[in-house]
């Protein structure tokens, strides 16, 4: 197995992103790309990452590998990587092997790790409720949701998306219309906003998310380029865990 990355500072982004969520992956590597599937330990939370064979300068692989990988092993060593670097990994005797090309040729062997539990199929989701936005918009408004509770509701009409939060003294409100596309029936679903300050950084990829939900539903967030995929699916709150 071998992949070259030409420009493997938002991989270093991604792995950063998804390391806050969870702490060792399988990182599955085929013709068609690396890929990570993965949720969190409380099981709230899956997070779907795919990065194709065209985003690669080089891709060697004879068969499906999937490698257990410490995140954190991983992250520091693509903090090491500079812009103009190129990013090489192999599997070599039981390690992935980081091979960072710039002034000088760095390299780095991470053991190869068993990940605990079963992989648990991506679940098929039915959203009646899809809003196209600015990341930055959302992201904002989830930083103001935190300023009052620990949670946020989102709720569609047909021809507006709001996001709101309740605290025990205080409130926020943000309504959203013709600044964003929305296919939405009338739904209200509530999540938890630690997690999702977490995946908003998913906008450090993209300057757009698209956030599907549906009433009391799971929430998937969708920060995708022609070249990434990264989403994330969330579990939603219920009125008794406040």
């Amino acid at each position: 197995m071998l992949l070259k990355l030409e420009n493997p500072k938002i991989f270093s982004e991604i792995i950063g992103i998804i390391s806050d969520l969870v702490l060792e992956v399988r990182l599955k590597v085929d013709k068609d790309g690396l890929s990570i599937t993965a949720i969190d330990p409380a099981n709230v939370a899956m997070i779907l990452f795919k990065l194709p064979a065209n985003a690669f300068s080089e891709l060697e692989v004879d068969k499906e590998e999937v490698l257990g990988i410490s995140l954190e092993s991983l992250k520091a060593v693509l903090r090491r990587v500079k812009v103009g670097s190129i990013l090489t990994m192999s599997n070599e005797e039981n390690n992935l092997k980081l091979s960072i090309q710039d002034k000088v040729k760095r390299e780095f062997n991470l053991a190869l790790i068993d990940v605990e539990g079963e992989e648990k199929p991506i679940p098929n989701l039915d959203f009646t409720s899809k809003i196209e936005m600015a990341g930055l918009d959302f992201s904002e408004a989830i930083e103001d949701c935190v300023v009052v509770a620990d949670s946020c509701s989102f709720v569609s009409e047909a021809d507006s998306f709001v996001i709101q939060a309740k605290g025990n003294l205080n409130s926020f409100n943000a309504k959203f219309t013709d600044e964003v596309n929305i296919k939405a029936e009338s739904a209200n679903s509530k999540y938890s906003l630690e997690y999702l300050q977490k995946m908003v950084k998913g906008t450090k990829i993209t300057d757009k998310v698209i956030i599907n939900f549906s009433n009391d539903y799971p929430l998937k967030l969708e920060f995708n380029t022609p070249l990434i995929e990264l989403n994330f699916i969330l579990a939603p709150r219920v009125e008794n865990e406040d």
